[in-house]
């Protein structure tokens, strides 16, 4: 077993959701001691979990969570996420790594770059900044202080799957979450498939019709 300190859970507390299109849920979010990047990451219990839970890893999307940004497809796969998982009873682990880890402000130059026709990674890489920056040990922390040893991920991402194993979890299954594509955001859900094998369907992500790069 891969060898990482142990996090332990800080507290406990119900918190109902209801989201703009009328959908509400109860929830219990957890917060944790000691996780390694000391950053401040929650845990979303949905549902019953069972012994193998459904979870989701979800990096924290300023723009697509809370405004809505139609540049990525964030803010749709959160929604999605926290019906499914209550529905199949689960754990959705709400994870501050905006722009895939490089944050915000670096994340939107990244866009300004996007916009002169750069892919999101070509253009992270533009910025002398990692593809992809983010960790999971914390969520690996978080899951184990949570009792939660196999899952079942809902992720697209084949790189959250690896990783989380690695770190010791038996991921059971990868379920692909839905296809949320916009006029502005087809460029970087191609750009996902093609550059980190995304489990997106290529052929319904035709770039005609696009007016802004994502």
């Amino acid at each position: 077993m891969p060898d990482f300190p142990a996090a332990s859970q800080r507290a406990r507390v119900r918190v109902p959701l209801r989201f703009h299109d009328g959908y509400s849920v109860d929830t219990e979010m957890v917060t944790f001691h000691d996780l390694v990047d000391g950053r401040e990451h929650l845990a979303v219990v949905l549902g019953d979990p069972g012994p193998v839970p459904l979870v989701r890893l979800h990096s924290e999307c300023l723009t697509g969570d809370v405004f809505g940004s139609a540049r990525c497809d964030c803010g749709p796969q959160l929604r999605e996420a926290v019906e499914r998982i209550a529905e199949r009873g689960g754990v959705l682990l709400y994870l501050r790594q905006e722009g895939r880890g490089i944050g915000l402000y670096n994340k939107l130059d990244a866009y300004a770059l996007q916009d002169r026709g750069l892919d999101t990674y070509e253009a992270n890489a533009a910025l002398g900044l990692p593809e992809d920056a983010r960790d999971y040990t914390a969520a690996a922390q978080m899951l184990r202080a949570l009792g939660i040893n196999s899952l079942d991920l809902l992720s697209n991402n084949p790189d959250k799957a690896e990783q989380l194993r690695a770190l010791g979890a038996e991921v059971r299954d990868r379920v692909p979450t839905g296809v949320f594509r916009t006029d502005h955001n087809v460029r970087y859900l191609r750009a996902k498939v093609l550059q980190t094998q995304h489990t997106l369907p290529l052929a319904d992500l035709s770039e005609l019709g696009e007016r802004t790069a994502g």
